[in-house]
């Protein structure tokens, strides 16, 4: 059999132990290290595999990586989502589905200084499910809201998806963030959107808060907004500045996130300690499939698969578009099997290198690889999202979730076509810098 033949099989055999539900970083490095004995040598494969284990765990430009999953951690054990919620809560509550804005609203500010799309939903279930039930918000609208807007958390910077996209392929980081800026402002308008017209159509769905007053409006807006403010501008502000590098944006944020916390003294010795354990787990998580995925795609870069997969694209008859929109439907059925950060760590050495022999930009490539990802945390039969919210919210049935999704998903795919007709949507601030 021929290397890239090997390199075919292999993804075949990948594909077969995630349907086995086998856990994702040891089926890349099993896989990936069998392979490159198989055209090298063992004992190659050996030094290959334990070099990479131990260059990702002690990089520093991975360190960018536990940093900010801590800086979300002491976020949500500091309370700070749910002030932003109160505060959002406050200003739209009396509109028509007020509730559910506020949901987006809070989301996307939760997302400036968290990037994560899992715990953007988790943290939003604790918060905004409780208020929106006991307003007899439809059971529906109000899961799906908290769901979707999870992939607020990996479009608004810092995103932990952008990173790993900038690592597996050597793109700026910050012109990344910077990319995704105004396409994460255009979803959260989009969400809004979806669900004020659902509320506007059949107001049942999303009955009206109660009435606040003007001075109750600016005072939560002040003491829920500031400190997210303070945070976002502290890390984004000063990386898209050029004061500071990806790695120390960071260590800029968590200490940032931190010292807020502590000053408005908003966590305890307890929290602090649960910041940190559940930044490890989820950190060690992350790194493990990094690893994994650096295994899997050296074994490929031997077999040629990845070259030859982009001259085959080149050479088909078809547009450059037309193969992109190939390569976007392959990513979406993916996603519906498999976890976002997972896709892109074992696919962006397969796909990034065609889409640049394609001629498209590969920082706007990674924002429309980001949404297309962010649709599957939201789709049946996985949507990690719909299963977070399911988790927490234990009354409301997995497929009452999901019915309640499709509009959401329209949306994306909405801006999607935007993002395909008019790239400079996401590449008007990178290209400032």
């Amino acid at each position: 059999m021929s290397d890239i033949g090997i390199g075919l099989l292999s993804i075949i055999v990948i594909f077969i132990f995630l349907f086995a539900r086998m856990p994702v970083a040891y089926i890349m490095i099993v896989v990936g290290m069998a392979g490159y004995a198989i055209i090298t040598s063992i004992p190659a494969a050996l030094s290959v595999g334990s070099s990479t284990m131990f260059s990702t765990f002690t990089s520093y430009s991975l360190t960018v990586i536990p940093l900010f999953v801590w800086m979300a951690y002491i976020a949500y054990y500091a309370g700070i989502s749910r002030r932003v919620f109160d505060a959002t809560y406050k200003v739209t509550g009396r509109i028509p589905a007020g509730l559910a804005l506020a949901t987006i609203g809070a989301s996307t500010a939760f997302g400036a200084i968290c990037g994560s799309t899992t715990a953007t939903a988790a943290t939003m279930s604790t918060v905004s499910l409780p208020e929106m039930k006991r307003y007899e918000y439809n059971d529906s609208l109000a899961t799906a809201t908290v769901a979707s807007s999870g992939v607020l958390g990996i479009m608004i910077p810092p995103s932990v998806i952008f990173i790993i996209y900038g690592i597996s392929t050597g793109e700026s980081i910050r012109q990344l963030f910077m990319a995704g800026v105004v396409p994460g402002i255009m979803l959260m308008l989009l969400f809004m959107l979806v669900i004020f017209v659902q509320a506007w159509k059949n107001p049942s769905l999303a009955p009206n808060g109660p009435k606040v007053s003007w001075n109750d409006k600016f005072s939560s807006i002040l003491n829920g907004s500031v400190e997210v403010v303070i945070i976002f501008i502290a890390v984004v502000g000063g990386l898209f500045a050029g004061l500071f590098t990806e790695t120390e944006a960071g260590a800029v944020g968590a200490f940032s996130t931190l010292l807020v916390a502590v000053i408005r003294k908003q966590i305890d010795w307890e929290g602090f300690k649960n910041s940190l354990t559940d930044a490890i787990q989820i950190s060690a998580m992350i790194l493990f499939l990094v690893a994994g995925a650096t295994i899997f795609g050296r074994f490929l870069a031997v077999t040629g698969l990845p070259t030859a997969m982009a001259n085959w694209a080149v050479e088909l008859p078809l547009p450059s578009v037309a193969v992109l929109a190939i390569i976007l439907f392959i990513y979406l059925i993916l996603g519906f099997f498999i976890d976002a950060l997972a896709l892109i760590l074992l696919t962006v050495p397969i796909f990034y290198p065609v889409a640049v022999e394609l001629g498209f930009d590969p920082v706007w490539f990674g924002v429309i690889i980001v949404l297309v990802v962010g649709m599957g945390v939201i789709t049946p039969p996985v949507g990690a999202n719909v299963y977070v919210v399911a988790g927490i919210d234990k009354d409301t049935p997995v497929m009452t979730i999901f019915r309640g999704i499709w509009p959401f998903l329209g949306a994306i795919i909405f801006l999607l076509a935007i993002l395909m007709a008019f790239p400079q949507v996401a590449l008007f601030l990178p290209g400032l810098i």
